[in-house]
């Protein structure tokens, strides 16, 4: 509608541009101000005439097309052009879109590649919070772009490598031992990772063995890459755990070790390009040119560092998945470093470096303090999970303790509260965590999606129309909802859903593809999980003002329910493209 519109606002006010004329279109914040606003103050610069004026010079333009464009009438208030959508036109139109296949999503990344480097936590140190941000934000974003139709590649580029490993090793040996290590695991790195860094200020000696260590690491030490791999894969058994709660898998664990033998071969083709420049003993590339520190490539003992080893990772990367688009998850304080990697591909001469996208979300503070592993001011992401579960069960066993399987339904309702509580939030804004806030099941929350989601279904087993299977969180079973369109036995002539209550739900119902796409356009995940919020709610107030079941009109009432049946397939797919479960009975 908007783009038909605006090609018919162009030939009035002589913009060229659809995309600007569409930008300045408005949904009037009352149904009874019109379905479609133009606000004519824009156009009034380039035609130096009166907003009024331009307004009516419209609305006589649109007259003449009203009937194609499925608009009933039109109203000029002001500067201000209002269009009224031809109900039973635009019904049709609506649910027609959902009987297309993929749900009327048009699949535009079908050809195209794109990378998504996320989770990636450091091996020896527990899934905290802060890593769960980027797990559920990356996870996401991978199924939005799924759903698009691209090939998606999922890269946990494990935190495994670095002086901190070298730390860790002198903590092993000064302060724990084998079987403490074996006997409490994870944490037990964790605790003596915690004491090296109270220990280092008074006995600055322990740093030099640390980068002593590390030396070794990076020159093949046996003893010292034995140590190494042990606790790499007392990690891995953490986070898969972590992983399997949240039904998140990854495409690759390449992480940082994996590159830290193509640092050379990276040095030396800087060396060509003539970019590195010795300093201070150490290799760099100099960005001051460009208002940045310099790029460190190899340290004054010649090991590699994080800047050089992400360097790498995007060579080796183009090379192996040829990729179109490499997207980058991690917090906001990593936006200079990305910059820095990112101009360094550029100097190289690589021209993809337009095509390396940094995602920055905001800090997760605890009480408004930072997390910090070193400090042991953290909290764990697998008891967060563990806790949203067990405060799901208990108000199961309050509201509805007949309930078949209430455990796995607990952890869908619960898990599913601590990911859309993430999601919902715009990815750049700092959170300070609350349980309060994490675990509430009332408002903007994911429970509030799911419970209508069950209610949607209770309404169309009861009217005996068979209802969507409850879905899992794999991108391969929301794709098996949504590859068929929308099909029921129900026959009726949707047309005459026309009532306001129930043309504000469709209106809801019609901006599904328009916030998938944009999402993937902003990276911002909480556009859809909004959009479900906003379908629930206008489903919802459906529920409470319209008859159903009661209705006596047949038609109507099947009109509804098949309107229903749209709007639990929309729940179900939406869900699933947050990571969410959503269970058929609540």
């Amino acid at each position: 509608m908007k783009q038909a519109v605006s090609k018919v606002i162009a030939d009035v006010v002589g913009i060229t541009d659809l995309q600007k004329i569409q930008e300045v279109l408005e949904t009037p914040p009352d149904s009874k101000m019109g379905d479609l606003a133009i606000p004519c103050f824009s156009f009034a610069k380039v035609l130096r005439k009166n907003p009024a004026i331009i307004a009516a010079e419209v609305k006589e333009k649109l007259d003449s097309h009203k009937e194609e464009l499925g608009i009933s009438h039109i109203e000029v208030i002001g500067g201000y052009c209002n269009l009224f959508y031809d109900r039973s036109a635009y019904v049709q139109k609506v649910l027609d879109t959902f009987k297309k296949d993929n749900l009327g999503v048009e699949q535009i990344g079908t050809g195209k590649t794109i990378c998504i480097d996320y989770s990636s936590p450091n091996i020896a140190k527990n899934f905290h919070v802060g890593h769960l941000r980027t797990t559920v934000i990356g996870n996401s974003l991978y199924k939005i772009y799924d759903k698009l139709g691209y090939k998606v590649v999922r890269i946990n580029h494990l935190g495994d490598w670095g002086t901190q490993f070298g730390k860790l090793i002198v903590a092993y040996k000064k302060w724990s031992s084998k079987e403490a290590v074996e006997e409490k695991g994870i944490q037990e790195l964790l605790d003596i990772y915690v004491k090296f860094n109270s220990e280092k200020d008074e006995h600055p000696e322990l740093m030099d063995e640390a980068r002593n260590w590390f030396v070794k690491m990076e020159a093949g030490d046996e003893e010292a890459l034995a140590i190494w791999e042990w606790f790499k894969d007392i990690s891995m058994v953490e986070f898969e755990r972590v992983y399997n709660m949240l039904g998140i898998s990854f495409d690759s664990y390449t992480g940082e070790s994996f590159y830290r033998e193509k640092v050379p071969a990276l040095a030396e083709q800087l060396k060509e390009k003539k970019l590195l420049i010795e300093s201070q003993g150490a290799n760099v590339i100099d960005l001051s040119e460009y208002d940045m520190p310099p790029c460190m490539i190899t340290k004054k003992d010649g090991s590699s560092i994080y800047h050089s080893r992400d360097i790498a990772a995007v060579l080796y990367r183009k090379e192996k998945y040829k990729f179109d688009k490499c997207l980058y998850v991690t917090g906001l304080e990593q936006t200079l470093h990305f910059k820095q990697v990112f101009k360094a591909i550029e100097l190289m001469g690589y021209d993809y470096y337009q095509n390396l996208v940094h995602v920055p979300y905001g800090l997760v503070s605890l009480e408004g303090e930072k997390l910090s592993t070193r400090t042991g001011n953290i909290i764990y992401a697998e008891d967060i999970l563990k806790e949203a579960t067990s405060r799901a069960l208990e108000l199961i066993e309050e509201k509805n303790p007949s309930l078949a399987d209430k455990e796995t339904v607990a952890a869908q309702v619960g898990i599913g509260a601590v990911i859309f509580h993430d999601l919902f939030n715009q990815r750049i804004k700092n959170i300070d965590f609350s349980w309060k806030e994490v675990l509430s099941f009332d408002g903007t929350t994911g429970p509030y999606v799911q419970y209508t989601n069950a209610r949607a279904g209770s309404i169309l087993r009861k009217a005996g129309v068979p209802t969507e299977e409850p879905s899992t969180v794999q991108t391969s079973e929301v794709k098996s909802i949504s590859e068929q369109p929308v099909t029921s036995k129900i026959h009726a002539d949707c047309t005459t859903l026309t009532d306001d209550v129930t043309f504000e739900l469709i209106k809801t119902l019609e901006g599904y593809e328009k916030a998938i796409t944009t999402a993937a356009e902003r990276y911002e995940p909480s556009i859809i999980a909004r959009y479900l919020i906003n379908v629930s709610t206008a489903f919802n107030k459906l529920y409470q003002e319209c008859k159903i079941l009661k209705e006596e009109n047949e038609n109507i009432k099947n009109s509804r329910l098949y309107l229903i049946s749209v709007v639990q397939k929309i729940i179900i797919e939406g869900c699933s493209l947050l990571g969410l479960s959503c269970p058929e009975e609540m």
